[in-house]
């Protein structure tokens, strides 16, 4: 993706934040081709390694979805995490200037491998019992019915081992004179704009 150079999250000591990103975010878009045309499903990619210990992105799709017909072996995907975002005003700033956006966000690339059957249902174990910790009362795939887990053939899952990661913080970096006052006026508005403003914060000098 375009990324201009003061904006930029790829230095080695940011692939631990990078990693968390994706871990807090994990509700991602796989983008591969069918037939000439971007194709895309939202899902959720959890980060892992596989069993040589790469870095891996683990997730399934509907077999009645046409991109599990095209996605092979071998085949490289991208995927897109995107992260709190939020309009920013010019009127926040010290001089005249256009408005803009801020956001944070991470694209992997990486080669796909289906998985086992096996495989696939620790997957989708691991993933369950992950999000399944903050329900007040929580369930677990070993107590749902055969019938009902005959639903798991309706699925293919896969690894993605990540070959590059190109990560965004648009975070008004060229604006820092006017952070204090930037980060105010998101603070009186939602989540997500008040997400952007802990974002910049955490960067302060």
């Amino acid at each position: 993706m375009y990324i201009p150079e003061h904006y930029k999250n790829n230095d080695i000591n940011d692939i631990n934040e990078i990693h968390d990103f994706l871990k807090g975010n994990s509700f991602g878009i796989l983008i591969n081709t069918i037939d000439g045309k971007p194709w895309g499903t939202h899902i959720p990619l959890e980060l892992g390694k596989n069993a040589t210990g790469n870095d891996v992105l683990v997730g399934h799709i509907a077999k009645a979805n046409l991109q599990s017909k095209k996605i092979i072996n071998g085949d490289e995907v991208l995927c897109i995490f995107n992260g709190p975002h939020s309009y920013v005003s010019s009127s926040w700033y010290q001089q005249e200037e256009v408005p803009t956006w801020n956001y944070i966000a991470v694209h992997v690339y990486g080669t796909v491998k289906i998985q086992t059957s096996e495989k696939l249902l620790t997957s989708l174990h691991e993933l369950v019992n992950k999000y399944e910790q903050k329900s007040e009362h929580p369930i677990s795939l070993n107590d749902m019915s055969d019938k009902t887990m005959r639903q798991v053939s309706g699925i293919i899952g896969f690894e993605i081992e990540i070959n590059d990661i190109q990560a965004v913080n648009k975070l008004s970096q060229g604006r820092s004179h006017d952070h204090p006052k930037i980060i105010s006026e998101l603070e009186k508005q939602g989540p997500s704009e008040k997400a952007v403003a802990d974002e910049m914060k955490k960067r302060m000098p």
